[in-house]
């Protein structure tokens, strides 16, 4: 008989664990802070890596001028060893993301990646007197300004994101080529 009650000494023992250790967690979830809003969008300044890239670009590098504040850049690079690549990302004002990009890489391979698998469309879009291609599809939708532009010398822009065409085509509108 002396061997039952020393099983239920460990089982009540268990219980009364296990209860300390809910009411512990049940307090301190009640008194961690939980904010289950938005987080807070850091921006880049991106003017350095900008005239960084126009100075070593063989392509004049495109970059937004004119947008409203509510845009912030969140991620900027240049890569010349990789077919001059340049990408400048933003969030857009409703929480969407566009980003700009630039290469000399091959045509079809940079513009599958840039826009993660959109299709071209037969759908063109004149902005500031340059025909763009929509693509849809993917990840992105995306406007593409072809590598034979008379502006570009030879590298293909894409401007490509989560947000609207109507997004898509204001970035487009904002770029300037230096």
């Amino acid at each position: 008989m002396a061997g039952t009650n020393g099983k239920q000494k460990t089982a009540r023992s268990m219980v009364l664990s296990l209860g300390v250790t809910l009411l512990a967690g049940g307090v301190m979830y009640l008194f961690v802070p939980h904010d289950d809003s938005e987080p807070q969008i850091k921006a880049v300044d991106y003017r350095v890596e900008l005239i960084t890239a126009r100075r070593a670009a063989p392509y004049p590098v495109a970059a937004p001028e004119g947008l409203s504040d509510d845009w912030k850049a969140t991620s900027v690079r240049y890569k010349g060893v990789d077919n001059d690549t340049w990408h400048l990302g933003f969030h857009a004002p409703d929480g969407e993301y566009v980003q700009v990009k630039q290469s000399m890489e091959k045509r079809s391979r940079f513009i599958d990646d840039a826009t993660q698998g959109a299709h071209e469309t037969r759908a063109t879009e004149k902005i500031d007197g340059r025909t763009w291609t929509r693509y849809t599809g993917g990840r992105y939708d995306a406007l593409v300004l072809a590598a034979d532009d008379e502006d570009t010398k030879g590298a293909t822009t894409v401007v490509a994101g989560t947000g609207s065409f109507k997004q898509l085509s204001e970035m487009a509108a904002a770029l300037k080529l230096a």
